[in-house]
């Protein structure tokens, strides 16, 4: 794959993640009231369309730092894998998320067709919104080091424009406060939407820049060279 063909890449699967996410979040039913299980069951088809997107979502989030990984190990290759290996936690993360979602389902649809006992579901319902919110919650902390360690890599390596790198690790540091007030506050992080906004406007024009015009080529090209630099000085030092 060329430098460009990264970057287009890369730019696509930003675009992939944030509309599929957005758009799974208003697919899916509302999860809050008392009798939420028999409206999800209810609304199965909403559930189904809007677990498949979140899905979609998770998948693109570890394809975004994967499909970097080849040009930002040139640069930095410790932060390259960290941002892989974090970005992968979040995905895994979101995929529970979505399993607990889709086990609300199964739950409602007992519910309604069996009449069990409205007690005991609701408690094991009540378990399977606490695990999706804190498995949702994980995985933006996840996505928090993941990312800041790629824009960090973007900044030093200049990859792309500063500013832009530079409003990446603002936003990062913007949204992990979200997360942790979510953490300590015992809330939802889509609580704090402001916060999360610089990274959204952030990733989009991202997005449309490596689409458009891709890494910087001198930058790559110099990251190249250093790194072919480090790999000769490694093979003399073990000749020696």
């Amino acid at each position: 794959m060329t430098n460009h063909s990264a970057a287009r890449l890369t730019g696509v699967l930003f675009i992939i993640a944030t509309v599929a996410d957005l758009l799974g979040a208003a697919a899916r039913p509302d999860l809050t009231g008392t009798d939420y299980l028999t409206e999800v069951s209810a609304q199965g088809d909403r559930v189904a369309a809007g677990a498949l997107l979140l899905l979609f979502a998770a998948f693109a989030c570890a394809g975004i730092a994967i499909s970097m990984y080849p040009i930002l190990r040139k640069a930095n290759a410790g932060m390259a894998l960290g941002s892989v290996v974090f970005r992968t936690i979040e995905s895994v993360m979101y995929v529970i998320a979505v399993v607990s979602l889709l086990s609300l389902l199964t739950l409602g649809q007992q519910l309604v067709s069996t009449g069990a006992e409205r007690a005991s579901l609701g408690a094991v319902g009540g378990l399977l919104l606490s695990l999706r919110e804190h498995a949702s919650l994980a995985g933006v902390f996840a996505f928090c080091v993941g990312a800041f360690l790629y824009y960090s890599a973007l900044f030093q390596s200049r990859l792309i424009p500063r500013w832009l790198s530079g409003w990446g690790i603002a936003a990062i540091i913007l949204m992990t406060t979200a997360a942790l007030l979510a953490l300590f506050n015992n809330d939802a992080v889509t609580g704090y939407a402001p916060l999360a906004l610089p990274i959204f406007l952030q990733e989009m024009v991202m997005a449309v820049w490596l689409i458009a015009k891709g890494f910087n080529q001198t930058a790559v090209a110099a990251a190249s060279g250093a790194e072919t630099s480090k790999w000769q000085a490694a093979a003399s030092g073990s000749a020696a």
